[in-house]
């Protein structure tokens, strides 16, 4: 079989390390989607890596992690000067580095007292892998990131370029469970949605049900399926990040609908080798990720 060829194009990364996050194949999944539409909506936008690589008049961005949301809103409606320069306060009052495990147990402290965004910022950027964890009383868990973790060069590049980008471009966020947000708006020809949800067979850390907010299970996964669909018969197009095979696992709910609605199916080759995940596959050729469209998308193959 053919790989699709990856665009030799650089891509804007998210200065957050969202599990998950899509930006190690933005080469594959940008190129399927429609090339002209007016609004373009990422229902789990998480660290926001398609939405800000993505060009449209109109870019909506939902998530159901309310303080991620906060976060984006935040850097969004603030000057960017002020921005590093409040995290580099934060930085030396906490006298954070890669060692101080205390230093960043009290920002945490701090952090899950008042919830200001900034702060919850500069804890992800000395937090275990950089990633976003909270236990169900919202309260942010994840450790410190011990001689690893730290507001580094390439973190600080990241987030200046992504500021930048957010604050030029036209970006509404939102803050709704997804069938809420599906519920309260109105699509047309011209809307194209992007749907990568939490994947079920498997199990990483994000969801699990240990992040404070929703878990992701089977009737979740059935009410997606069904949102798309109809969605499918307004006329409304959608791209679907998803797995079908994962070690011995099958996404048998995402299969029988795939067929009975003859939805194209466009395998994605990349391996999560830094997802954490609780079920690790060594070989990688037993995941098989796919983007799940309700239209024809052009294609790029290698010969």
């Amino acid at each position: 079989m053919t790989k699709p060829l990856i665009q030799a194009k650089q891509y804007l990364k998210s200065p957050l390390n969202y599990i998950g996050g899509k930006y190690k194949i933005l080469g594959q999944i940008l190129p399927l989607f429609p090339k002209e539409t007016q609004v373009f909506i990422d229902l789990f936008c998480g660290g926001c890596n398609v939405a800000m690589n993505r060009e449209s008049p109109q870019i909506i961005c939902n998530d159901n992690l309310s303080y991620l949301i906060q976060l984006y809103k935040f850097l969004q409606q603030n000057k960017l000067d002020s921005i590093l320069n409040e995290i580099e306060q934060i930085i030396e009052l906490y006298q954070l580095n890669m060692q101080n495990t205390v230093g960043y147990n009290t920002l945490r402290n701090a952090y899950n007292s008042h919830k200001e965004p900034l702060l919850l910022l500069t804890l992800i950027a000395f937090s275990f892998n950089h990633q976003i964890r909270f236990n169900n009383s919202h309260q942010f868990n994840n450790p410190f990131g011990k001689n690893r973790s730290s507001f580094n060069p390439n973190m600080k590049r990241n987030l200046i370029y992504f500021i930048q980008n957010l604050q030029s471009k036209n970006i509404e966020f939102f803050n709704y469970d997804f069938r809420d947000f599906i519920e309260s708006h109105h699509f047309t020809n011209e809307t194209f949605i992007y749907a990568d949800p939490p994947y079920l067979i498997t199990q990483g850390t994000y969801n699990d049900g240990k992040r404070g907010f929703s878990g992701w299970n089977e009737v979740l996964e059935k009410d997606l399926l069904e949102s798309l669909y109809k969605l499918d018969s307004k006329g409304v197009k959608f791209a679907l990040s998803n797995v079908l095979k994962h070690k011995n696992k099958e996404n048998i709910i995402l299969k029988q609908w795939v067929d009975s609605n003859s939805y194209i199916i466009t395998p994605i080759y990349h391996h999560y080798t830094n997802s954490n995940y609780q079920v690790k596959c060594r070989d990688k050729n037993q995941t098989q990720e796919v983007l799940i469209t309700n239209y024809q998308p052009n294609k790029v193959y290698l010969p």
